[in-house]
């Protein structure tokens, strides 16, 4: 027997909410991968990246000394201006890191649960309007860089403010849903939504899928595996590159001597 109208709304009305919940399970794994990335790539600068740019600082720093006493060694001069250009990037990378908020230390449960809260509130993808999707959109990137701060209180403050809004006082009801809307204006309207639900969900998976293949994410992994058996990489790395901080010092005075 062929489903009736309103049986077919109420079907895609549970669809719909059921695809909702995903995607907010998405934007929330999405979020814990950049802020979990982001505390790692913290550990690892203060453990070993600092090294790598004091590294190339020095070699840097030799690479000039060994073109200025061979100044008609053109690649001298080439190995002098790449070594001087990485040791550029690298300090500048070091310096992003510095000055970025630190990440949290725990991603609590608690923290979870207030990033759910907002975004099933705020999310783009309930707006009705151009102007209420922009206007949500830019609520939740706080609510996202709250969350990768680690600041439950200011994702808390957030949804104080979204509910108390006078604007929101027009979205106590689903405005797809009420009662003056026949159900086959109900019914394409809740397809439209879903279309935007579904979008959202292939653009949270193709970021996933972009994270987890960055050289840092592969780094966190392997790491953290070699940690889970009883290893101390970066602690062994960060002794390995110390010896050769002070190979690289000596060597630089040595280069030195014959300027």
């Amino acid at each position: 027997m062929k489903p009736t109208l309103d049986q077919e709304l109420t079907r895609l009305v549970s669809d719909q909410a059921k695809l909702a919940e995903q995607v907010i399970s998405a934007e929330l794994e999405l979020e814990t991968a950049k802020t979990e990335t982001a505390q790692f790539q913290r550990r690892y600068y203060e453990m070993v990246g600092r090294f790598y740019a004091q590294l190339d600082e020095l070699d840097a720093q030799i690479a000039n000394a060994q073109a200025g006493l061979s100044p008609d060694d053109a690649a001298a001069q080439v190995h002098a201006q790449a070594a001087q250009e990485q040791a550029r990037k690298s300090a500048e990378e070091a310096g992003l890191i510095e000055a970025q908020p630190p990440p949290p230390l725990v991603i609590t449960p608690q923290l979870k649960q207030a990033f759910r809260r907002a975004a099933m509130m705020m999310h783009p993808d309930r707006a009705t309007t151009e102007p209420e999707r922009l206007r949500r959109h830019g609520l939740m990137i706080k609510v996202n860089l709250a969350y990768e701060r680690g600041d439950q209180q200011a994702i808390e403050k957030l949804v104080l403010e979204f509910i108390q809004d006078p604007a929101m006082q027009e979205e106590t009801e689903d405005p797809e849903l009420i009662a003056d809307q026949g159900v086959e204006l109900k019914i394409l309207k809740i397809i439209r939504r879903t279309g935007q639900l579904r979008r959202r969900m292939d653009e949270i998976q193709q970021e996933l899928q972009e994270k987890r293949q960055s050289d840092i994410y592969k780094l966190k992994a392997t790491i953290e595996r070699a940690e889970l058996r009883g290893g101390d990489p970066m602690g062994d790395l960060a002794e390995q590159l110390l010896q050769e901080l002070s190979e690289r010092r000596i060597r630089l005075e040595e280069t030195a001597k014959h300027e």
